[in-house]
């Protein structure tokens, strides 16, 4: 007989459910099997294969580069490692915003081929039918508001997105029109407070805030950030909640110099 409990992953529902609940939800980036296995033992709800792989993983300077293959790739990396997590793919930049035909396409790749859930998305109403389209395919879409990164350029940089009465009310209504087409979630990047907790009291779906106050339904942070395991500057809203950098850098040295001196290897790793 076969005694082994079967996991059950989270699911959009699940997710859903969380906001009606009051639950908040913990989410992170995640781009191979050995930090989505660890992640998946440490009660985080979703984890994001984000296109900032192209950042922290590939070493661009945006996620622009980022191709479907790398994503692909990634996703399916990170599904091997994860039991329970739901598991949320990008689309990378000019993988939805050329035609409908091509957005439907990719996503249904990133299911099919990555072994995803759900894809996110960036963008506002200008997107919708889009989303629509997906949703009534049977591809569940997470929405991105606010700071887009794949937008960098015509944003002007890496900036606080809504804090204009006009800006913040453009915000709002796509975030409404994207529930209307219907997305299961919306993160909102780097929007104001208040902004992010009106669109939250307003919306039926959860919001997931980065550089979005404590008043979204959930949190997602770049896991390589909040583990410290960069030494480039990191934004405001960005939590350190380890040194891995130093840390990595003692372990790699001591090392070294064991290599270097004979130490290692001793009696106790080599084999008689």
């Amino acid at each position: 007989m076969n005694t082994q409990t079967k996991i059950n992953r989270k699911t959009i529902l699940d997710i859903k459910n969380m906001k009606t609940q009051g639950e908040k939800i913990a989410m992170l980036t995640a781009y191979d099997f050995g930090m989505a296995s660890i992640l998946d033992d440490s009660n985080i709800d979703i984890l994001l294969v984000g296109d900032s792989l192209g950042n922290v993983v590939l070493g661009y300077d945006t996620t622009l580069p980022v191709t479907m293959e790398d994503m692909i790739h990634h996703t399916r990396a990170v599904v091997r490692g994860s039991q329970k997590a739901l598991i949320v793919a990008d689309l990378p930049f000019l993988s939805y915003q050329v035609s409908q035909e091509a957005a439907l396409v990719n996503a249904g790749r990133l299911l099919k081929e990555g072994n995803a859930q759900a894809v996110k998305l960036e963008g506002g109403r200008e997107h919708a039918e889009i989303v629509r389209k997906m949703t009534l395919s049977g591809i569940p879409v997470m929405a991105h508001l606010g700071l887009t990164p794949q937008s960098v350029h015509q944003l002007g940089g890496y900036k606080v997105q809504g804090k204009k009465d006009d800006a913040a009310e453009k915000i709002m209504k796509d975030a409404v029109i994207l529930e209307e087409a219907g997305a299961f979630s919306v993160v909102l990047e780097c929007v104001p407070e208040k902004l992010a907790a009106e669109i939250t009291c307003t919306l039926s779906i959860p919001t997931i805030g980065i550089g979005a106050g404590v008043s979204c339904d959930g949190q997602v942070l770049v896991v390589n950030d909040m583990l410290g395991m960069n030494d480039r500057m990191t934004p405001k809203f960005v939590k350190k909640y380890a040194h891995l950098s130093q840390e990595i850098k003692n372990a790699a040295r001591r090392y070294a110099s064991e290599v270097k001196t004979g130490a290692f290897p001793d009696a106790d790793h080599s084999f008689k």
